[in-house]
């Protein structure tokens, strides 16, 4: 078995009859322990000696917290579009509405908080994400 650093890869020679330049060779085991190692969330690295090593993934940054909870506010937002478009419907259409006038509005001003909760100073703390009307858990479950 060998291992390339420039591509990341591991070879085998009997299935791949040209490799990088750069491959050293490892045994079996320690093929098997770094796969191991990083199906566990270690992450396969490169010594400078070429030779491949499990390490500890990176630490989150502060974007990728960012992106996870636009994520969620973009599935909180699509999740209620249907309502929303559903009450405008019934009201158009001259019909009892579903929601009543006061969950109406609770629906737009949660709606408004996740739209503007990227530019509040305490984005992306999960911990400030905007509250749910409590009636709004049991309509989207």
């Amino acid at each position: 078995m060998f291992a390339s650093k420039s591509t990341g890869g591991f070879y085998d020679a009997a299935i791949h009859s040209s490799m990088p330049s750069d491959v050293v060779e490892i045994t079996a085991e320690a093929h098997a322990v770094l796969l191991a190692g990083n199906a566990q969330g270690k992450v396969i690295g490169w010594g400078e000696d070429g030779y491949p090593l499990l390490i500890d993934p990176p630490e989150p940054t502060a974007d990728y917290f960012a992106e996870v909870e636009r994520s969620w506010r973009d599935v909180q937002l699509a999740t209620t579009d249907g309502m929303v478009s559903r009450h405008r419907d019934e009201i158009e259409g001259a019909l009892s509405t579903t929601l009543t006038p006061e969950q109406y509005s609770e629906l737009q001003v949660y709606r408004r908080a996740l739209r503007n909760w990227p530019e509040a100073g305490e984005f992306p703390l999960i911990e400030h994400r905007p509250l749910q009307p409590s009636w709004l858990i049991g309509e989207l479950q």
